[in-house]
């Protein structure tokens, strides 16, 4: 297949096919960042394990009823999707308070939040993603009323699939951030990946089973995220 680089990403490289300019070619790097990019460092075997875990999540949010941009893994670091326009928003929702949500309330990580929150975040690197609110959204002509309706709701659908599958491989899902784009039909569809870069993951016992272990010195991210993989891959 003739491929041509049409981005270039922290975590992944974008390919487009000369021969359907309909889809994309994925491709994982070998790369953990922070802070935006200021920390960066080569992980071997981070691609391929993040490459694996996304194409099983989207599998399965595809066969759920969930409209991805997933069509199939080609290998262990490579997966072909749909071409899309991406929504400059990052979505994320919150059923545990951690991060960045604990620092700002000066709330203890750990605490069960009543109700999952979901918040928006614009995606703009020169900017370092701010924090929005829906009168935002608007303003900045990102969406549309009906548009932010749509994906607040598909993303607590998509939160409620996501626990319940956690929850059966023993782990909690704390948080995580997603990405949406239009595709050709200007459907919005979700976009991106879903793997412990993007989400915090949390075990029986506490343990940090996501790209925190990477941004708190903890241990070896490989391992962590080769846990996550296995448990994932015994998933009915």
């Amino acid at each position: 297949m003739s491929r041509k680089l049409i981005y270039t990403g922290k975590a992944k490289d974008i390919y487009i096919s000369s021969e359907d300019e309909d889809m994309i070619v994925s491709v994982y790097k070998d790369q953990a960042t922070m802070l935006n990019g200021a920390r960066k460092e080569t992980v071997a075997g981070k691609g391929a394990l993040n490459n694996q875990i996304s194409s099983l999540i989207f599998e399965k949010l595809n066969a759920a009823g969930i409209q991805t941009h997933f069509i199939k893994q080609l290998s262990k670091n490579e997966q072909l999707n749909k071409k899309v326009t991406i929504i400059p928003l990052e979505v994320v929702l919150r059923n545990v308070a951690a991060g960045s949500f604990s620092k700002r309330f000066g709330i203890e990580e750990g605490i069960e939040l009543e109700r999952p929150i979901l918040e928006f975040y614009y995606k703009n690197d020169d900017l370092d993603d701010p924090f929005i609110n829906d009168e935002h959204v608007l303003f900045l002509d990102i969406a549309d009323t009906d548009e932010i309706a749509y994906l607040k709701k598909e993303t607590r659908r998509i939160n409620n699939l996501l626990k319940k599958w956690f929850e059966q491989i023993g782990l909690t899902l704390i948080d995580f951030k997603l990405e949406f784009g239009k595709d050709a039909d200007g459907r919005i569809i979700l976009a991106d990946e879903f793997s412990p870069d993007n989400c915090r993951l949390w075990d029986a016992q506490g343990h940090h089973m996501d790209k925190d272990v990477f941004r708190r010195d903890l241990g070896s991210l490989t391992d962590v995220y080769e846990t996550v993989l296995e448990r994932l891959q015994k998933l009915t």
